[in-house]
């Protein structure tokens, strides 16, 4: 990756108020801002160096997207460049004819040929233009579908570990901003070509007519040129020094608007904090514009001398060729129109550069995002996993997610062996950071443990189906190892219904039915999920029903409060059908009752359907009824066992008991006599079922005993 970029152009520029709000030059660290600055290094030799290159870049997008189109553009330029060339011969021919001895009307006369000449080439010349820009403008758009399908194409097949890695984000932050360059860049190609091919005309064509024009043009639109650099340069040093101090009060006015802040701005009165700050800051750049643009006009000034002056030496020695004998008035006349239109062009040339060489910067970065995601690419086929799978089993698991700037990291999960049987409940407890979250990714294949380089996060294909025996130990589907198997089978048999799903801006038809999106979606069965899983009370209330769009700020869109999507997201789960479920603190937004439909219908998936339940959760109460309990402790399994077991003292090391007995104790504390009350199908305080009893439900007595019946 990249190394981070440099301060700004506008560092120095930096306010007091800036220094203090936000320790210096507010920059953004993110991809499309790598490149800020890198176009003032650009010059003259080093954009005719560079010129091959990105034009090189753009036709072969041009071509990827339709090669049709991009033959028209070629052909069109190519032939408004040699009309061009006709028509100063031409033109030259008219100005012999009418600078010569005779009547007006014969010099007229002789003239008529190449006047028509001039006038079909200039006709020729506007059409192809117009074919060039219409072919322009159909190639535009398909250039960015192309590249924007690319991109997106590769990086929703890399693994999860790369769309966690800090860096290849900032590279897909550019590559993102490099698929809109790669659309400019057609455009900027065109005129590129245009004003070469029209440069080279004139210079042939004063080549042609005597050989010292050919260094008068040189002469006279060298200055110009660099003129039109230098200054452009100035422009976008004076554009980025106020982008800085912009986007600071940007964020100051957003601060003083925005919702989340309005309390406390009233409340601790930040208002005219935030507004003094917002002067200083305002002031700092229109002193930082006055300085840049008088310093654009120096510039100017001085290139507008030396451009004045070449073109004095020019004339003057157009006018000493006249006056010595060795040019013809004809030559000369059409020597000026040569070296105007190759000035002309040679200026446009700079500028249409500059823009392409920015605009490079981005399609390169574009370029390298494809390379990367292809290689960190989660590997297509594999060994196929058995149709009625018995378990899913963990031997020695170690798994280290990668670290930053070269660090080593301690690993998240440590040698951790335990099975998933099919068709069970499993539940995963244990402390915030134990490794709960992490183990279920590698259980639904989103990681993989480490490689023998102790790679966290990257796994690896499998060669010609064989086992891969890993340093991080090994995760066995029945006897197919995860690093071998086809990954696409992994996801399929998993749904996820993670603590922080996503709420996707489209309908709650979409929203349910995205957990199965290879199939067209069933409205009855999106029904019959939402009301497994209490969302067809939110449905109830919508205006539009199964077509309202649940993203807000949107016309026609409609909020939902966080339980509400929690509800959403298990109906999605459950809509998926897959054969695992894992669900990861689904009932955080719940309120007890809905806590406990929601554990009620997880139980009953198992039993109704054989479906296997992982279910992480911090509330132990809701895990009593689990075939299986694993307690994770520092990324170790620390024990597993039945509910019984763990309780006993006998057997179990203490860390889930003594875990359950707080959080019962806590909410024996809170809960008021009037609230308490017991489940049909938990052993309640006293029963007389055989075998020990613990406490209870927290959320529904107020008993933390544990006598014995």
């Amino acid at each position: 990756m990249s190394e981070k970029a440099g301060p700004g152009p506008g560092t120095a520029g930096v306010s007091e108020s800036e220094r203090l709000l936000f320790g210096g030059e507010l920059a953004y660290d993110i991809g499309w801002e790598r490149h800020e600055g890198a176009w003032l290094k650009l010059g003259l030799w080093a954009m005719a160096r560079g010129l091959p290159r990105l034009a090189g870049t753009g036709v072969r997008l041009a071509h990827l997207a339709d090669a049709r189109a991009l033959r028209v553009v070629l052909g069109a330029e190519l032939g408004r460049g040699i009309a061009q060339a006709v028509g100063l011969v031409a033109v030259n021919s008219v100005l012999g004819h009418l600078l010569t001895e005779g009547a007006t009307n014969d010099r007229l006369a002789r003239a008529v040929p190449a006047l028509v000449v001039v006038a079909v080439t200039a006709l020729l010349g506007s059409l192809l233009r117009s074919a060039s820009t219409a072919a322009t403008g159909t190639l535009e758009p398909k250039v960015q579908r192309v590249a924007t399908e690319r991109y997106l194409g590769l990086v929703h097949r890399v693994e999860l570990a790369a769309v966690e890695d800090d860096e290849f984000h900032r590279l897909l932050d550019a590559a993102r901003y490099g698929a809109d360059s790669a659309r400019r860049m057609i455009r900027y190609c065109t005129n590129t070509l245009n004003s070469a091919i029209s440069l080279i005309a004139a210079a042939g064509v004063l080549t042609v007519l005597h050989p010292v024009l050919l260094p008068l043009l040189v002469l006279m639109t060298l200055p110009s040129a660099w003129s039109s650099l230098t200054i452009s340069k100035q422009r976008y040093l004076s554009f980025h020094t106020f982008v800085q101090h912009a986007r600071a009060g940007h964020l100051l006015g957003q601060m003083l608007t925005q919702q989340e802040a309005a309390a406390e701005v009233r409340v601790h009165d930040v208002g005219p904090f935030l507004l003094g700050h917002f002067r200083n800051m305002a002031e700092t750049s229109e002193r930082e514009q006055t300085r840049l643009a008088q310093r654009a006009a120096r510039v100017g000034l001085i290139a507008d001398a030396a451009g004045g002056l070449a073109t004095l030496l020019t004339y003057g020695a157009l006018g000493l060729l006249l006056w010595g004998g060795a040019m013809e008035l004809a030559v000369a006349g059409t020597a000026v129109l040569a070296i105007r239109t190759g000035g002309g062009s040679l200026d446009s040339l700079v500028l249409q550069v500059t823009d392409m060489h920015q605009e490079s910067l981005f399609v390169a970065d574009y370029e390298r995002l494809c390379r990367e995601a292809e290689a960190r690419a989660i590997p297509a086929g594999g060994e196929p996993l058995p149709e009625r799978l018995r378990e899913v089993r963990f031997e020695k698991v170690t798994f280290t997610y990668p670290g930053s700037s070269g660090e080593r990291p301690e690993p998240t999960l440590r040698e951790v062996s335990l099975s998933f049987p099919m068709g069970k409940i499993i539940a995963l407890v244990g402390e915030n950071g134990s490794g709960k979250s992490t183990l279920v990714k590698l259980l639904a294949g989103l990681y993989l443990p480490d490689g023998d380089g102790g790679e966290g996060g990257t796994g690896g294909g499998a060669g010609e189906g064989g086992r891969i025996e890993g340093g991080g130990g090994t995760i066995w589907w029945d006897d197919v190892d995860a690093r071998a198997a086809d990954r696409s089978q992994v996801f399929a048999r998993v749904a996820l219904m993670s603590q922080n799903f996503f709420h996707w801006p489209f309908t709650f038809r979409v929203n349910v039915g995205i957990g199965r999106p290879v199939r067209p979606i069933d409205d009855r069965a999106v029904e019959e999920a939402s009301a497994y899983s209490g969302a067809d009370e939110v449905l109830a209330g919508l205006p539009r029903g199964l077509g309202t769009l649940l993203a807000r700020g949107y016309r026609g869109g409609h909020q939902i409060s966080g339980g509400q999507w929690q509800r959403v997201g298990i109906a999605r789960a459950k809509y998926r059908r897959a054969e695992i479920l894992i669900v990861d603190e689904p009932t955080s937004a719940l309120d007890a009752v809905a806590e406990q439909r929601v554990f009620d219908q997880i139980r009953a998936l198992a039993a109704d359907t054989g479906q296997t339940i992982v279910l992480i959760t911090h509330r132990l109460h809701s895990v009593r009824h689990a075939d299986l309990i694993h307690v994770l402790k520092d990324g170790r399994v620390a024990e597993s066992g039945t509910f019984e077991e763990l309780m006993d003292e006998r057997t179990g090391t203490g860390e889930f008991r003594d875990a359950y007995l707080v959080q019962a104790a806590a909410f024996a504390a809170t809960v008021p006599p009037q609230a308490a009350g017991t489940h049909d199908d938990l052993p309640a305080r006293g029963s007389s079922r055989s075998g020990p009893t613990y406490p209870t439900c927290p959320t529904c007595t107020t008993s933390a005993s544990t006598e014995e019946p």
